[in-house]
């Protein structure tokens, strides 16, 4: 009988919510414009029963939930009554793009800081590399551009609570993954714009 070790040890989430909760009502504003909901997974407690459920009928190499001899994968709305997290919006495309800027380029571009800063903060953790926590919190809490603020908290809430690798680290393929979110979000409310002024000389 194969056995699987369960480590449900998960990133800390309170200094975010403090962070947040600091926030004004202009700022907050800013956030759910371009991110939506994003906030509300903060509040997600994992069920941790629930979860050594799943796992023990996880397969892995069908990436399905294997129950004798059926296979189940959950939809998103499967996934989103299970975590408990509704507001979820489920509408959103990912695409891998070719020739992607390097992890302290794409850094830049969401902090606005400098290559120098950037670089001096990017470490390795096992194959890939990230970023710490601790990095970005303090640019959010010393930034003085409220869209960056805005842009690094979301960028966290990805890297701590919805992608975690490293404990209190984001990795990499999280800010692959954020800035092709942001240049999509960007696009369709560029169309959006360019709609309304045909439809409304």
């Amino acid at each position: 009988m194969d056995f699987t070790r369960i480590n449900l040890t998960q990133n800390e989430f309170q200094e975010l919510r403090d962070i947040w909760a600091q926030w004004d009502d202009k700022a907050k504003q800013l956030f759910y414009q371009n991110y939506g909901d994003l906030p509300y997974l903060l509040d997600i407690k994992v069920d941790k029963h629930l979860f050594r459920a799943m796992v023990q009928f996880w397969n892995p190499a069908y990436s399905c939930f294997t129950f004798g001899e059926v296979n189940l994968v959950p939809t998103l709305e499967e996934y989103t009554t299970l975590l408990r997290c509704p507001k979820v919006q489920g509408n959103k495309a990912y695409v891998r793009a070719a020739n992607l800027p390097t992890f302290v380029k794409k850094l830049m571009m969401i902090t606005g800081m400098s290559e120098q800063w950037a670089a001096a903060r990017v470490q390795q953790k096992g194959e890939g590399k990230c970023i710490p926590w601790a990095s970005l919190r303090d640019l959010i809490l010393a930034h003085p551009d409220v869209k960056r603020r805005v842009d690094v908290l979301a960028l966290s809430i990805y890297g701590l609570s919805i992608f975690p690798k490293a404990m209190r680290h984001i990795d990499e393929a999280v800010a692959d993954l954020f800035d092709r979110l942001v240049t999509f979000g960007r696009l369709i409310r560029f169309l959006a714009e360019c709609s309304l002024k045909i439809i409304l000389p």
